[in-house]
């Protein structure tokens, strides 16, 4: 009795300290797990925390050339100073709403039942707030910082010329000086190389204010979009809403001087076999979509390279913030190859905005030399 009772008082403990064990890595397992989800969980919050401070180079870039209801002049830390704008927009149900951008506070507030969108399908458009939560796009004709980068090329382009035009009415035999000095070189090669050569030498005045006024207009508003700081940074030649206008109006003139031989070669152009016009008229189908493509090709080829200049310059810079966050050394080190491609491409740049005044320029002048060509 007393080796049974001995052996069941063993039995018992035995059994207790493997109930105590079992216990103990239960509660190590759970502790251990209850570790892991809480390091995880930190490790999960901080992650989103440093992807949501973490710099995005597209955002970056795009920001900049994108319009905007404000004009950007610098920030401080997260304090942004901007140049607020006028909002002009018209709705069925308020009528006609003028203020100006401040009263959104940078898309944090909304103002008369409006709001400006900072993220979704219509980021960086106001969108007026119905009573049931849902938004509609109103009629916006608000002043932009495209808008206001274009009175500005407008008011330059305006002073340019009235200047020089004074200058030659007040003395017309004196040599020029300053301002008419400077662009009277670029006048007389768009007259003689651009407009003569590609209209001709009985026609070309008819068309040298237009042709002048696009190739000065292209150039200043390149140029602005050069400079950092305002009045500069817009990105106006670069939309591609102000190229189509300025195509449409090459084409505009382009299609009303057309004379009869222009419309001719390209209804029944002249020595093309006729089974090729009819009974499928496929000549005068090619001819007509011609006339479409030349002020698309002006569009794209304007918007394009302006764009495309503006994105690859703001990409050098994005580079530093991209290996600075991987190594702040490696960013140090990245910085000087960035900083010089970018003072490179600015240079690159100051060449491009003249090129692309003169081709555009050039090639509407070619376009109107063929619709008012005579026949020979």
């Amino acid at each position: 009795m007393v080796i049974l009772s001995c052996t069941i008082m063993q039995q018992k403990q035995f059994n207790l300290k493997i109930l105590i064990l079992v216990v103990f890595i239960i509660h190590g397992f759970v502790f251990n797990l209850s570790a892991n989800e809480i390091q995880n969980t930190k490790a999960s919050e901080h992650k989103k925390k440093a992807e949501k401070e973490s710099f995005k180079p597209g955002d970056f870039i795009f920001e900049h050339i994108e319009d905007s209801h404000d004009w950007p002049i610098f920030t401080v830390g997260e304090k942004h100073i901007n140049i607020p704008l006028p909002v002009i927009i018209y709705s069925k149900e308020k009528g006609l709403n003028i203020f100006m951008s401040s009263k959104f506070q940078h898309g944090h507030d909304e103002y008369k039942g409006f709001r400006l969108e900072t993220e979704g399908e219509n980021k960086g458009l106001i969108v007026e707030v119905l009573q049931d939560g849902s938004t509609i796009l109103p009629f916006d004709i608000s002043i932009t910082k495209n808008i206001a980068s274009l009175f500005i090329g407008i008011a330059l382009l305006l002073w340019i010329f009235l200047s020089i035009a004074k200058a030659y009415k007040n003395n017309p035999n004196k040599a020029p000086k300053g301002i008419q000095s400077a662009f009277e070189p670029i006048i007389i090669f768009i007259r003689d190389e651009v407009a003569k050569s590609s209209i001709g030498e009985k026609k070309h005045e008819k068309f040298m204010p237009f042709l002048l006024t696009v190739f000065f207009f292209i150039w200043i508003n390149n140029m602005l979009g050069l400079i950092p700081f305002f009045p500069g940074g817009a990105n106006l030649t670069g939309n591609i809403a102000v190229t189509l206008v300025l195509a449409l109006f090459t084409f505009l003139i382009t299609t009303i001087n057309g004379n009869k031989n222009y419309w001719k070669h390209i209804f029944n152009t002249p020595g093309v076999p006729t089974f090729l016009k009819l009974p499928i008229p496929l000549m005068p189908v090619i001819e007509f979509i011609g006339i479409l493509t030349k002020p698309f090709v002006l569009m794209v080829r304007l918007f394009a390279n302006i764009t495309a200049g503006h994105i690859i310059g703001l990409g050098f810079l994005s580079l530093i913030f991209i290996f600075g966050q991987m190594n702040v050394f490696l960013g140090y080190g990245v910085s000087v190859l960035s900083v010089a491609f970018v003072i490179f491409m600015t240079f690159l740049e100051l060449l491009v905005a003249f090129i692309q005044a003169y081709v555009f320029t050039f090639l509407s002048a070619l376009y109107i030399g063929m619709a008012v060509e005579e026949h020979h």
